[in-house]
């Protein structure tokens, strides 16, 4: 899959990871926490802060008369946490003053259409990656789109694609994801990664939900990953749901650090010798030295010879993996002991 641009950022194989610090809900319904989040991400280094915009209604029945407390419904909750369309305009100019791009994952139409002109790209979270009209609905305004995979077998990934290319898009980006809240280490299954990479024309990446900071994020860049998406907070000991599997921004930063740091030292695959090796190469290489007096016509026999390292970085002579092509050859110019045997002073 090529690269493609999130605003003035390219993402896929060969660029740097693109990390999304997923602040969601965790803002507990107060802009000024929302906008502390975005400093944080933005401090960490996170090329993009995620938000999360719902409105109850469009989401979940409504379970308030069904349960003893209404006020501790599901339906309770989530009203509690949306994010107000106000704040939309606000969260965005906020995300432009310190660098980082602002995104936003809708969950229903009503929140497409107020978020469209304010984010790069559309994050489908997982739960929402086989609801195929909403998909289609993303679809009209042609942005890339970031799609998590948890809770959802890889024909419905293959049919989730399928929608959205028949519908236009075509850049698109699929997320590696387990849907546990917090997923064991044992449990999130990075190779995932890979098997996205191998099956889907896609940008690749991955969604974590582990309370690691970044030993399964590196992992997965390590396998392919071009996105990096990972909850995070101001306090784990916050209220509010999604809180306590968050990182705080030590955390964050740790992640953005140990991400940044597997991509670089990835590389480009080559067996071959790095510049950085230039110079061991020359010290510590074994090269051919005469072990005495060798004269002109003389014939260079094994035992005229000792195979030694160099120690410094001026060092000349064969090395010796050629030794059997030296054995044999006509001394051309007198080589004292310990001196290295260089080509031009022998005939072979």
């Amino acid at each position: 899959m090529e690269t493609f641009d999130i605003g003035n950022r390219s993402v896929g194989p060969g660029e740097p990871t693109y990390v999304i610090a997923e602040a969601g809900s965790n803002h507990n319904g107060d802009l000024e926490i929302a906008k502390e989040l975005i400093d944080v991400a933005a401090d960490a280094g996170a090329d993009a802060v995620k938000f999360q915009t719902f409105r109850a209604e469009d989401l979940y029945v409504d379970d308030r008369e069904l349960v003893d407390d209404p006020a501790e419904s599901t339906y309770s909750l989530l009203e509690s946490l949306e994010q107000p369309y106000e704040w939309i305009p606000e969260l965005y100019e906020h995300c432009q003053s310190r660098g980082v791009q602002f995104m936003s994952s809708p969950f229903d139409e009503r929140s497409v259409q107020e978020l469209a002109e304010y984010v790069p790209a559309f994050k489908v979270a997982s739960f929402t990656l086989s609801h195929h009209p909403f998909l289609e609905e993303l679809s009209e305004y042609g942005k890339p789109v970031i799609m998590s995979t948890g809770a959802h077998e890889q024909d419905e990934v293959e049919e989730a694609v399928a929608v959205l290319r028949e519908n236009g898009v075509e850049d698109i980006a699929l997320l590696h994801c387990v849907s546990s809240y917090p997923t064991p280490l044992e449990e999130i299954n990075v190779r995932a990664v890979d098997t996205l990479d191998r099956e889907f024309d896609t940008v690749v990446g991955f969604s974590d939900h582990t309370t690691d900071p970044a030993t399964a994020p590196a992992a997965a860049v390590a396998l392919g990953a071009s996105v990096v998406e990972k909850h995070f907070t101001l306090d784990k000991e916050m209220d509010g749901p999604d809180h306590s599997f968050a990182l705080e921004p030590t955390g964050l930063r740790q992640l953005v650090k140990r991400v940044r740091q597997t991509k670089q030292c990835l590389g480009n695959g080559n067996l071959s010798i790095s510049e950085v090796e230039s110079d061991t190469v020359k010290r510590g290489r074994r090269r051919l030295y005469a072990d005495q007096s060798l004269g002109p016509g003389e014939i260079i026999e094994k035992d005229s010879i000792k195979i030694l390292r160099a120690g410094h970085e001026n060092s000349e002579g064969i090395f010796s993996s050629e030794i059997e092509e030296v054995i044999g050859s006509c001394v051309k110019k007198r080589i004292e002991p310990d001196e290295p045997i260089l080509w031009n002073n022998i005939d072979n």
